[in-house]
């Protein structure tokens, strides 16, 4: 039977970037069904009055120069620190609901996940948002144009709301059979949790 797990994220978080190429992985090699929801981690962020970790310099530090290397190492991913970070992901996730509506929305996240953590492009600048889905094969008019339509803005609203009822207060933020599950370094969990495919 297929576990299906909703994964709440924001392209900002590193560490969201990292639980996304991990539930890639894991579901080639489990009977599993990763539904993506966009959310806005600053509106989780204000509504529980969390802040990034790296907020705290020297939690920061940690985070960035060892603790995200070693996971991306364990993952066997690339991931490279973007030299614009912390951007305003407003945008990126306002098109990740504009992507969804398109029925594009797995290209879209592998393109702006690639350009963030991967491409250290600036996706803060639109204009270098639009080169980046273009580059992909991906209508960038179309879709920012979408991402500004009010039902689309409403969609985030509502997705960052329902994670802060669920009780998110950060990203990745994941839900499967009734539990939630808070960080890419909890994904070991999720892990014991499935079943091998065509088991």
């Amino acid at each position: 039977m297929t576990q299906a797990l909703d994964f709440y994220f924001d392209f900002g978080s590193p560490t969201a970037y990292l639980a996304y190429k991990r539930l890639q992985q894991l579901q080639q090699q489990y009977d599993l069904q990763v539904n993506p929801i966009p959310m806005l981690l600053g509106g989780v962020f204000k509504a529980t009055s969390n802040t990034s970790p790296v907020a705290i310099p020297a939690k920061g530090k940690y985070m960035l120069e060892q603790d995200l290397p070693r996971f991306a190492k364990r993952y066997q991913v690339a991931m490279r620190f973007n030299p614009f970070f912390p951007i305003n992901t407003l945008q990126l996730m306002r098109g990740a609901i504009a992507a969804e509506r398109l029925g594009i929305s797995a290209d879209y996240m592998e393109t702006i996940y690639n350009a963030l953590w991967t491409q250290e492009k600036n996706l803060g600048d639109l204009e270098t948002v639009a080169e980046c889905l273009k580059a992909a094969d991906i209508d960038s008019d179309a879709l920012l144009a979408l991402s500004q339509d009010p039902e689309v803005k409403q969609q985030l609203i509502e997705n960052t709301g329902r994670a802060v009822e669920l009780g998110a207060f950060g990203a990745p933020t994941m839900y499967m059979n009734g539990e939630m599950y808070f960080g890419q370094d909890r994904l070991d969990f999720i892990e014991e949790r499935l079943k091998p495919r065509n088991s």
